[in-house]
């Protein structure tokens, strides 16, 4: 014959009251630790790249494209020795420099793109031909100036997306975001006479 033994629940002591609540206690500090944690990571990761958007003038982080890298190679051309790049981002163009044999340097204020880049480099075998540095563009005082100044005779600026507003280019290529504008020096500093050129579009 079977028996059924029932047993009534009895209420909890006072002890295993204090065990349930501090359990609960533990878990609640892990959920905000967590969250919390979660919180400053995002911030940090963001900030870099939403504060250049926020600027005066506003230059947020937009990578290179391929057309406008090509770009940028067309008019070192026949060139070699040293290129900097001036807001480097990701370290694309700085990357492809140093395919071509150009000992490249990159500036660029975001440090999450900076330790990016140097894996690239690093990735891709031209880290011995790569710096990258972590340095704020709007921390240099007239920047046009200042290149008129420091840079030799036979160097050549070139600028992306944006033209220098004070300075007429000698070449110019590319169309929208692709376009390149370049400057030599020697023209800037009046050993020549200016002219425009401009350089026709090639398939690529």
């Amino acid at each position: 014959m079977s028996k059924v033994v029932v047993k009534e629940n009895q209420p909890a002591g006072p002890q295993e009251v204090c065990e349930a609540g501090s359990q609960r206690r533990v878990w609640g500090l892990m959920v905000t630790a967590g969250v919390s944690g979660t919180l400053v990571a995002l911030y940090a990761v963001v900030t870099p790249f939403v504060t250049p958007a926020l600027r005066r003038v506003c230059l947020p982080f937009v990578p290179a494209t391929s057309t406008q890298i090509q770009n940028v190679l067309k008019m070192l051309e026949n060139r070699s020795g040293s290129l900097v790049d001036i807001g480097s981002g990701d370290g694309r163009i700085v990357i492809a420099a140093a395919k071509r044999g150009f000992k490249a340097v990159g500036y660029e204020l975001n440090p999450w793109l900076v330790w990016y880049s140097r894996y690239r480099a690093w990735r891709d075998g031209v880290h011995q031909n790569t710096k990258f540095y972590i340095s704020d563009l709007w921390k240099m005082p007239e920047l046009e100036k200042k290149l008129e100044e420091e840079l030799e005779c036979n160097a050549r600026i070139i600028a992306c997306r944006f033209p220098f507003p004070c300075w007429v280019p000698d070449h110019t290529t590319g169309e929208g975001i692709d376009t390149v504008w370049a400057y030599d020096m020697k023209h800037s500093r009046g050993c020549e006479t200016k002219i425009l050129e401009i350089t026709p579009e090639t398939e690529l």
